[in-house]
C-alpha cells in the first residue's frame, strides 16, 4: 500500500508537466520583456554600447525640411497616457508658430507599448496630428537614452537644415518666445549647447534611487559636465556629431548623462544661454513677469500649461517691473 501511494499518479504527472512547461513560458517572456525594457543590462565588467540596437523608425513626423527648415525644433520625450500632456503642449508653447519671423516646430518622442488599443490610439492621434517620432523599442523610464538618440538620429538623417534642437520632456512649460530671443541674441550657430549647467555631478549607488547607476555601468567617480535633461538646447550640428559617434560610447540609461558622455568625447564644451538662470529643473511660481524671462520651467502640469500660456499672451505687451 505504502509503495503505492509513493508512486505519482498520472493525473500528477500530466500537473507537473504542464507546470514545467507554463514556468518555463513565463520564464521566457520575462526574459523577452527585460530585454526589450533594458535593452543594455549588462553582465558584470561589460562595457555595453549602442552596437546592438539601432531599431526601425514606425512613426515619423509630417515635414519635409528640404523645402521649409525650421529655426527650432523641440523634441519633447512622452509616453502613452500622456495624452492630456501633449494636448496642452499643441496648444500652447508647442504650436508651430514663427519669432522674429524664425519657425519652430515640435515632435513628441514615444516608444512602444504591448497593448493594441493604445498603440491604434497613437496611430490615430499622429495620423491627426502628425508630429509623432515612434521606434520600435519598449517606453520606459530607463529606455529615455533610446528616446533621445531616437530624436538625434532624425535630426541628422531628415532635418540638417535646421538651426537649433531643443530636447525637454512633457511635464514642462517652455518660453519658446524668450529662447528665441536669447538664441538669436548669443548669435553661436556651431558646437554649441545650453541648458541647466551640472558641471560636477557623481553616480548615484544607491540601489533603491531612480538615478541608480551601477559601477559596471559607470565607473567614474563624477561624470562629465552635462545639461539637466529637463531641458537643453544644442545647434544642429552636434546632432550629426553625437550621431556620428555615440556607438563608441558606453552606453548610460540615464539620458543626459549619456549626451554629456558624447560632448566630452566631441569636446564640445557646455555654455550658459544667459548671464542670468533661465533653465529651471524645478518648479518656478508662476507670475507673467517671472516667466517672461525664463525659458524653461519643469513640473507643470496639463492644465496649468493652459493657463500659464494664455496669462503670458495676456501680458505680452504689459512692462514688468524690472524689465
Amino acid at each position: 500500500m505504502d509503495t503505492v501511494r509513493r508512486m505519482p499518479s498520472k493525473k500528477f504527472k500530466k500537473m507537473l508537466v504542464l507546470t514545467v512547461v507554463l514556468v518555463s513560458a513565463a520564464l521566457c517572456l520575462f526574459v523577452n520583456i527585460a530585454s526589450e525594457i533594458c535593452i543594455f543590462c549588462q553582465m558584470k565588467g561589460e562595457i555595453v554600447s549602442f552596437k546592438s540596437y539601432s531599431g526601425v523608425f514606425l512613426k515619423l513626423p509630417h515635414i519635409d525640411c528640404s523645402k521649409d527648415p525650421p529655426f527650432l525644433i523641440i523634441l519633447v520625450t512622452s509616453a502613452h497616457d500622456q495624452a492630456k500632456a501633449r494636448m496642452a503642449i499643441r496648444e500652447t508653447w508647442g504650436k508651430e508658430k514663427l519669432v522674429a519671423n524664425k519657425r519652430i516646430v515640435t515632435y513628441f518622442l514615444m516608444g512602444m507599448t504591448w497593448g493594441h488599443a493604445v498603440e491604434d490610439s497613437l496611430q490615430d492621434e499622429s495620423l491627426k496630428y502628425g508630429d509623432i517620432m515612434q521606434k520600435d523599442f519598449i517606453d520606459a523610464y530607463y529606455n529615455l537614452t533610446l528616446k533621445t538618440m531616437m530624436g538625434i538620429e532624425w535630426i541628422h538623417k531628415f532635418c540638417p537644415q535646421s538651426s537649433f534642437v531643443m530636447k525637454t520632456d512633457s511635464d514642462m512649460f517652455v518660453n519658446t518666445n524668450y529662447l528665441v530671443k536669447l538664441l538669436l541674441k548669443r548669435n553661436r550657430n556651431s558646437n554649441f549647447v545650453t541648458g541647466f549647467l551640472k558641471p560636477n555631478e557623481r553616480p548615484i549607488r544607491n540601489i533603491f534611487s531612480k538615478w541608480y547607476v551601477s559601477k559596471w555601468e559607470y565607473p567614474g567617480d563624477t561624470y562629465p559636465p552635462f545639461c539637466s535633461g529637463t531641458g537643453y538646447v544644442f545647434s544642429t550640428d552636434v546632432a550629426s556629431q553625437i550621431h556620428n559617434i555615440f556607438v563608441e560610447v558606453p552606453f548610460v540609461k540615464l539620458e543626459d548623462v549619456f549626451i554629456g558622455l558624447c560632448l566630452a568625447k566631441l569636446k564640445i564644451k557646455l555654455e550658459e544661454l544667459h548671464s542670468k538662470q533661465t533653465f529651471f529643473p524645478d518648479r518656478v511660481d508662476f507670475s507673467p513677469c517671472r516667466f517672461k524671462e525664463i525659458v524653461a520651467s519643469h513640473f507643470v502640469r496639463p492644465h496649468e500649461i493652459l493657463t500659464y500660456w494664455k496669462e503670458l499672451e495676456k501680458s505680452e505687451n504689459k512692462k514688468c517691473p524690472n524689465s
